[in-house]
């Protein structure tokens, strides 16, 4: 192959994993329970490929040939986070789970955040993003204080209204936060502006998140030192922090993460083109709307009969997930420890083989790089 292009449908997991009580997620199954929730999906594309081969889903039936080679990944990582898994995905295996403030962050960390910035925060307590705003938008408009909440996840996000605080002025603030946390081992910093007014205000896609690096080599160090294009479309080049991205092309959504690959895909000859699709977890799985996750999935289904369509033969596509992010789920309205789908198709690969089960996404990885002519030595197996 000359080119692969990896997509991460952020959070659409196919069942829960055999350790997802210790996660308390025992039971969950965000694919086949979004498509209950909906009535059935219709995914004829997504279908041919054998996604309906990995669980049961209402309306997209398991096919005897797929056209893609079909399995299911676990995550052997200690986490169910966006970051551990992108980077197990690329070959780096975390033993340690990232560090999590659910009672909210010490003294320790936010006094010399707020020295730093010269500002107080507003919440510092675990809380869904859209609702803090909500509840504390005014007061910042007001004030100038900025919104500090996290989640279940490694995250210190920090709020701010594009009036009060551009979205540049709020990323030179994330970055002093960043600095600070990098030796508590917090996976991210997210800036979060939104716009509006009381009763209406929404959150933009200025999204901007600050991770920490990577403590190895991943799979894109690999392919960039070996002087292969990585073209990083959606947030692929933040959760790397930038590392071993070519090419960082930003978006506002599936749609159009989807309409840049398609372009990119027909500009981009050799190389690998790695996509985030961060609207089926941000929008719908963290927000608990199962039907809202199922027009987005029936909405990407199209572009990828675009995609197959337009792929030659030297042109491999490989679809997966991070983690699950069950929008049915009654516990709680975070992530989901899952298996993610696996599915590798190419016009000049015989699909149709079972992968089956895989010890861990960095199996990913290393048939990537197999794909691509290299052998990449990590601790994940290629598929082939």
């Amino acid at each position: 192959m000359k080119k692969v292009i990896l997509v991460v449908l952020d959070s659409v997991g196919v069942g829960a994993l055999p350790d997802a009580p210790d996660f308390l997620d025992e039971g969950a199954n965000t694919l086949a329970h979004v498509a209950q929730a909906a009535g059935g999906l219709n995914l004829p594309n997504l279908e041919k490929l054998g996604l309906g081969n990995t669980t049961k889903i209402q309306g997209v039936s398991p096919v005897e040939h797929p056209l893609a080679c079909v399995g299911k990944l676990a995550e052997r990582s200690a986490a169910k986070d966006t970051t551990t898994g992108h980077w197990e995905l690329c070959g780096v295996v975390s033993d340690t789970p990232f560090a999590t403030y659910p009672d909210g962050y010490p003294a320790e960390i936010v006094d010399p955040f707020e020295k730093e910035i010269g500002s107080e925060v507003l919440c510092n307590k675990a809380r869904s993003g859209t609702e803090v705003i909500e509840e504390l938008g005014r007061e910042h408009v007001e004030t100038g204080k900025l919104i500090l909440y996290t989640s279940a996840d490694s995250a210190f996000q920090v709020a701010a209204h594009e009036d009060v605080v551009p979205p540049e002025e709020l990323y030179d603030i994330c970055r002093v936060a960043r600095r600070i946390l990098d030796p508590f081992n917090v996976a991210r910093v997210i800036a979060r502006p939104f716009i509006g007014s009381p009763g209406q205000y929404v959150r933009t896609y200025n999204r901007r998140d600050f991770s920490m690096p990577p403590p190895s080599s991943t799979l894109l160090d690999f392919l960039t030192e070996q002087g292969v294009e990585v073209v990083g479309i959606g947030k692929i080049h933040d959760i790397f922090a930038g590392r071993g991205v070519s090419r960082d092309i930003h978006t506002e959504g599936n749609v159009d993460g989807l309409e840049k690959m398609l372009a990119v895909n027909r500009t981009v000859g050799e190389g690998l083109i790695f996509v985030n699709l961060v609207d089926f977890d941000m929008l719908y799985g963290h927000r608990r709307d199962p039907k809202g996750y199922a027009r987005s999935l029936e909405e990407a289904d199209s572009y990828f009969g675009t995609l197959i369509d337009e792929m030659d033969a030297e042109t491999a596509l490989i679809i997966t997930a991070d983690h699950g992010c069950d929008p049915t789920f009654s516990s709680h309205t975070d992530h989901t420890r899952e298996y993610v789908p696996a599915m590798v198709y190419s016009p000049g690969l015989d699909g149709g083989r079972n992968i089956g089960t895989r010890s861990t996404y960095a199996d990913i990885a290393a048939t990537v790089a197999e794909l691509l002519g290299f052998d990449f030595d990590i601790d994940g197996r290629p598929f082939f």
